[in-house]
């Protein structure tokens, strides 16, 4: 459940009950970045829970982009929130594990709605 939506530059943000999800549309690079960068780490002050970053839609373009998601997931671990990568691409991937930043960051795929089990009540 969606509680409110707002955008930024190339940020969507959904409030969630149990955190934010963040999606990012077009390239990340040294253009892009600094809107990027500002808009989550208001996000990141808002308050607990994950703060999911949906980069289906991205591209990113450069070192600099890269390093926005790296510098994103310290600042949400100093803020005692989970910084997940939901939808990445293949080539987000790719990048990823090339630099060895798979085991930090791992890209997390969205499960189909198909898969989704309902809970059992009494």
């Amino acid at each position: 459940m969606t509680l409110n939506t707002h955008r930024r530059g190339p940020v969507r943000v959904l409030d969630a009950p149990d955190g934010h999800d963040v999606i990012i549309e077009g390239r990340l690079d040294v253009h892009t970045v600094p809107d990027i960068r500002d808009a989550i780490h208001a996000v990141i002050n808002q308050g607990p829970g994950e703060l999911r970053l949906h980069l289906g839609d991205a591209e990113i373009g450069d070192a600099t982009g890269l390093g926005v998601i790296v510098h994103l997931h310290r600042r949400a671990t100093r803020a005692e929130r989970r910084l997940l990568l939901v939808d990445a691409s293949d080539r987000t991937t790719r990048l990823l594990r090339g630099c060895r930043l798979e085991r930090i960051l791992a890209p997390r795929h969205p499960a189909p709605a198909s898969l989704t089990v309902a809970p059992l009540t009494a």
